[in-house]
């Protein structure tokens, strides 16, 4: 007597904003999501590097003078991305890992920084978030009275700690 084969299991319709386009494969998303790691940072992973004095690491602030002078992060260099290709070379050592930033996730200034930093050859990262999230955060941030910290903004960060534990 002929079997018949099983039914061919149906595939689901989307049904959502989420679904109508398919997820990517399993190989696309390893090397998308590998590769976003190569590129970017974030505040709370600078902010353990530049508090554990990590070797190697150069955080640059890519804003205006008058920027930099309402505040930025403690241990930061002030190169706007203007001045990069000109004063790079002699501030920063070309071995070193550069995460550059501005002011937050609206702004694409760190983009254009970290991208002239690539074009000299760094070795170069962009910290998401921006000053913005540094601030929001809670991490020390530096003028010239002195360096200070913003309370913790509840939507932004924990508040029991400085890191998300992701």
């Amino acid at each position: 007597m002929p079997t018949t084969p099983p039914p061919a299991a149906a595939v689901a319709e989307p049904t959502g904003a989420v679904t109508a386009v398919p997820a990517a494969g399993n190989a696309a998303a390893l090397a998308h999501f590998a590769a976003r790691l190569s590129f970017e940072t974030d505040v709370s992973d600078v902010a353990a590097d530049l508090a554990a004095a990590a070797p190697g690491v150069v955080v640059i602030d890519s804003r205006s003078r008058e920027s930099w002078d309402r505040g930025h992060i403690e241990g930061a260099l002030h190169l706007p991305t203007a001045e990069i290709a000109a004063r790079a070379a002699a501030l920063i050592p070309e071995e070193a890992t550069v995460v550059t930033y501005c002011w937050g996730p609206g702004c694409n200034g760190a983009t254009r920084a970290a991208l002239e930093f690539a074009r000299l050859g760094y070795r170069v990262k962009e910290m998401i978030g921006g000053f913005e999230y540094w601030a929001r955060e809670g991490f020390p941030v530096e003028t010239a009275a002195g360096v200070s910290r913003h309370p913790v903004d509840a939507l932004t960060a924990p508040v029991s700690g400085i890191a998300c534990a992701c």
